[in-house]
């Protein structure tokens, strides 16, 4: 591809980035160092503090918990072979992709006060107290981080302890180790990079947790994106929001650092290259109870909060307390979804959740478009300019290390004007939204093109060189057909993410314009079982289409050839 034609096509994703990036995340430094906006934000450097330490405290808290069950979860499903093997091992990895918002809703319906667990408790004791204080509670926040991040511990280490040569182990236990001694003399200092790499990940990920600590925590368990929310929507601090904000900027920059140039390549220092016949199948009581209570403990932990969701949206639980006898028919209700698309109030400010529906999708659609029309060229760029995407792909990628709390920040402060002289203040429109979604989707569609384009065999190119073809000719006739698998992956990508994005979302959703993350962390912060109930139906329809949009990336990313 000529440089000319390679900077043209850069030239749309470059202004995009400037003008929905770089330009919003500049305006938060200008104003953090503002000494007009420092002098009447009221900064309380004790809270700053306070703020920062239990952001730290919580995500090492959760990090260490989940690296305790991933490790144990891996190297059981590593020692063990058995029928439901690799069901499990498929279960772990579908909380990672689902929205933050279902997670916490379905934690909530599981555990919380109108949660299955309690109401059900409630109902046969015939008592008001919950038998679990869950939300609420520190332990909410670490249980919901676990269930996120686990995967991703238990993909690393079982991966690295597959690729172990067992002859290592069956050495020292030949010397006279036991199988405790063999494990930490020989097994686990060559699990020690992946554990390394795989912690940080998670600690990572649970330090700039949003949804999650918002809903299941509440507000006095305020980390650094949820004192921005609060500073911003409910005191509308704020110069106050974006200090934090640049506060949580430097750590981000500072762990992504660390993880560049000391973790990164961690996973690569291991034994071997190769994967070893591993696994026995569990003969003794012992084993086979061992393999029992692993298959229990990863249903109970990974099935039930997604299990949860639906019962509830389809029951009214409420209702036990007061039956004498069980009926199933004042058990069992469709009032919930019914519910989205009434207006029971009769408000003229009310907006049905349906509404929200109809926008996430409508924004989704719009993230898709978006992101394919920007991130294509990109990956076209470079894919065929080594010396552009040195330069190019790290501001590319650059969005996927911001929080996007700190995102909605930055477009409130950015956009509460008119770009153009006599034009509309952007911060009023609805449309706003499929910008931040594109922004946040980006990294992940053009990483994703990328790897399909740099498969295509060279020689598709140079044969179509030979026969003179143009490179738009070439693009059309042998790129994009190879590339379908990928745009469809990509679409899909843009489309969950959209649909589920939550934290620039929280800030910049108008409230007659809904999303369904916003309109379900609305509904289930008001009291009320029908409230409840139409959250649940809310959530369970967002993980419906949530589900749709990981299978359709799981079924189009095993190969682009």
């Amino acid at each position: 591809m000529k440089k000319p034609l390679t900077l043209f096509l850069l030239t749309a994703p470059i202004l995009f980035l400037g003008i929905f990036y770089f330009l919003p995340v500049y305006r938060i430094l200008l104003v953090s160092l503002s000494a007009d906006f420092i002098s009447t934000s009221g900064i309380n450097v004790p809270r700053i503090l306070r703020v920062i330490g239990f952001t730290l405290y919580q995500a090492s808290l959760s990090a260490v918990i989940t690296l305790l069950v991933g490790t144990s979860i891996a190297y059981l499903l590593h020692l063990y072979n058995f029928k439901l093997k690799n069901m499990l091992f498929l279960l772990t990895a579908i909380p990672f992709m689902l929205p933050t918002v279902v997670v916490a809703t379905g934690f909530n319906s599981l555990l919380g006060p109108n949660g299955v667990v309690n109401l059900l408790y409630s109902a046969i004791s015939q008592s008001p107290k919950p038998l679990i204080v869950f939300t609420g509670t520190i332990w909410a926040i670490v249980a919901a981080h676990v269930f996120y991040n686990a995967t991703i511990v238990i993909r690393m280490v079982k991966n690295t302890l597959d690729k172990l040569d067992p002859s290592l182990v069956d050495s020292a236990k030949m010397l006279g180790a036991s199988s405790i001694r063999a494990f930490i003399t020989v097994t686990l200092p060559r699990l020690a990079p992946s554990l390394l790499v795989s912690g940080f990940l998670v600690f990572f990920f649970d330090f700039t947790s949003f949804g999650v600590i918002l809903m299941l925590g509440g507000p006095k368990f305020a980390t650094l994106e949820v004192e921005i929310f609060t500073q911003t929507m409910h005191y509308l601090n704020l110069p106050f929001a974006a200090i934090l904000s640049i506060i949580q900027i430097f750590f981000t920059i500072t762990f992504s650092i660390i993880y560049s140039r000391n973790l990164a390549n961690g996973e690569e220092n291991i034994t071997s290259k190769i994967n070893w016949t591993v696994g026995k199948a569990p003969r003794s009581f012992s084993e086979k109870s061992v393999v029992a209570l692993l298959t229990v403990f990863v249903v109970v932990l990974f099935l039930a909060p997604i299990i949860a969701l639906p019962i509830r949206s389809f029951t009214v639980f409420e209702s036990l307390r007061t039956m004498e006898t069980f009926q199933i028919e004042n058990f069992f209700t469709f009032n919930h979804y019914f519910d989205l698309f009434t207006n029971s109030r009769n408000s003229y400010f009310y907006v049905p959740p349906f509404e929200a529906l109809k926008n996430s999708l409508l924004f989704a659609i719009s993230t898709i478009l978006l992101s394919l029309a920007i991130g294509l060229p990109s990956a076209f760029s470079l894919a065929k300019n080594k010396t552009i995407r040195r330069w190019l792909e790290p501001l590319f990628i650059l969005p996927l290390g911001t929080s996007s709390v700190t995102l909605g920040l930055g477009y409130i402060l950015f956009f509460n004007r008119s770009i153009f002289p006599g034009g509309e203040n952007l911060l009023t429109s609805p449309w706003l939204l499929p910008f931040a979604h594109t922004t946040i989707a980006l990294p992940f569609v053009i990483r994703n093109l990328l790897t399909a384009i740099q498969q295509i065999p060279a020689n598709y190119h140079e044969s179509a060189k030979t026969l003179g073809a143009s490179p738009v000719q070439t693009v059309l006739n042998i790129d994009l057909p190879i590339l379908n698998r990928a745009l469809v992956s990509s679409a899909a990508f843009a489309f969950t993410i959209s649909l589920g994005e939550f934290g620039a979302t929280s800030l910049l959703s108008r409230p007659d314009f809904p999303t369904l993350p916003t309109a379900i962390y609305r509904f289930i912060s008001q009291p009320g079982a029908s409230n409840f109930g139409q959250a649940m139906a809310m959530s369970t329809i967002l993980f419906v289409l949530c589900g749709l949009g990981i299978a359709i990336i799981e079924k189009t990313q095993t190969n682009y050839k």
